[in-house]
């Protein structure tokens, strides 16, 4: 891919991210050609559908949190890496729940996209949780999948308390219990 194309890519994806984080999923393609400073015929060069697009932009937002998840197994302290891993992804959780409803309404396939990032993440979970534990800072009778439950748990929790008006001070707090009860 030539450096201009790639670049009007990648506008073109941020712009998105953006107009439907402000718009929802029902924003017109043209919204985010005119944000991304391109026509729609580029904008469609490089998605051929509406929904390719959203796909793109859910397949680049499960590629950032591994990306995240990745730079965390660089940490010296692997208590605090792993800790900052299960509250950042069940922050973002709580926000992506929304999206996901609204791009499976649009007809995205959210579970074949992160089925793409699925194995990336897992195995980063697995070597953050095995380096915590190494270093005594979680229990050693907690698995992968138990760390994929809790967060899945938490998470819901998360929703149930912004649902209820506690927003995310009550999220926090919903995470931080759970996460309590796996940390040393």
């Amino acid at each position: 891919m030539r450096a201009d194309a790639r670049r009007n890519r990648e506008r073109l994806l941020e712009a998105a991210e953006k107009v439907f984080a402000e718009r929802g999923t029902a924003a017109a393609t043209e919204e985010v050609a005119k944000a991304a400073g391109v026509g729609v015929g580029t904008l469609f060069r490089h998605f051929p559908t509406k929904e390719a697009l959203l796909e793109a932009v859910f397949r680049a937002r499960m590629d950032a949190a591994a990306d995240r998840m990745e730079r965390l197994l660089e940490a010296d302290d692997p208590g605090a890496a792993f800790r900052e891993m299960f509250l950042g992804n069940v922050a973002e959780s709580s926000r992506k729940s929304a999206y996901i409803e609204a791009l499976a309404a649009a007809g995205v396939r959210v579970d074949v996209t992160a089925d793409a990032t699925r194995p990336r993440i897992h195995a980063t979970l697995e070597a953050l949780l095995r380096r915590a534990q190494e270093a005594g800072a979680v229990r050693t009778d907690v698995g992968p999948d138990d760390v994929i439950a809790l967060l899945v748990g938490a998470a819901r929790a998360a929703e149930h308390a912004d649902g209820t008006g506690g927003g995310p001070a009550a999220r926090d707090r919903a995470a931080e219990m759970v996460l309590d009860g796996l940390m040393r």
